[in-house]
């Protein structure tokens, strides 16, 4: 059981490094969930504090990443249209088979809702969209940092106690 619970941990890990760039997984929050599965192996003992202070990092990084692309926008003199259109353009790009679909989703949603909802002029548009875009882009890389961090910090858990894991093959 301890092996299947490694590997679910570990594949945890993964999505939520993955879940740092879609919309749709909260990457640290994923992440946090493969620290829990890690500790309830009969290996690794069971750290509430280790837990809580992860858990409380991954909830202030998830209610973060709903707030930076909208930042961004504001700061670039979006509304909220422009920020409605940025989450709408990346569901949509999350779905088309274009390349950095995501990236291009967000910047045309941004740009249409701005343009269209907002009556905003081409440029006011464009610079909302650009705002909208640099706080996706801030996001997604505060949360795949704090990912890889979660990622490494299972690793050196698993590492303290590989020999009792390999005892089990």
């Amino acid at each position: 059981m301890d092996i299947i619970l490694l590997i679910v941990g570990f594949a945890l890990m993964l999505l939520g490094i993955i879940g740092s760039f879609l919309p749709i997984l909260p990457g640290p929050l994923t992440s946090w969930f493969g620290f829990l599965v890690l500790q309830y192996t009969s290996i690794v003992p069971f750290n509430w504090g280790f837990l809580g202070v992860t858990l409380a990092i991954a909830i202030i990084i998830w209610m973060i990443d709903y707030l930076i692309p909208a930042i961004g926008s504001k700061k670039f003199g979006g509304s909220k249209y422009g920020a409605y259109g940025t989450t709408i353009g990346l569901i949509i790009g999350l779905l088309s088979p274009i390349p950095f679909g995501i990236v291009i989703g967000a910047f045309l949603g941004a740009f249409l809702g701005e343009l269209i909802f907002n009556n905003s002029t081409t440029k006011r548009a464009v610079k909302a969209a650009v705002g909208s875009l640099l706080g996706l882009l801030a996001s997604s890389a505060l949360k795949f940092f704090v990912s890889v961090v979660f990622f490494v910090l299972f690793v050196l858990q698993f590492w303290d106690y590989k020999s009792d894991f390999l005892s089990l093959f």
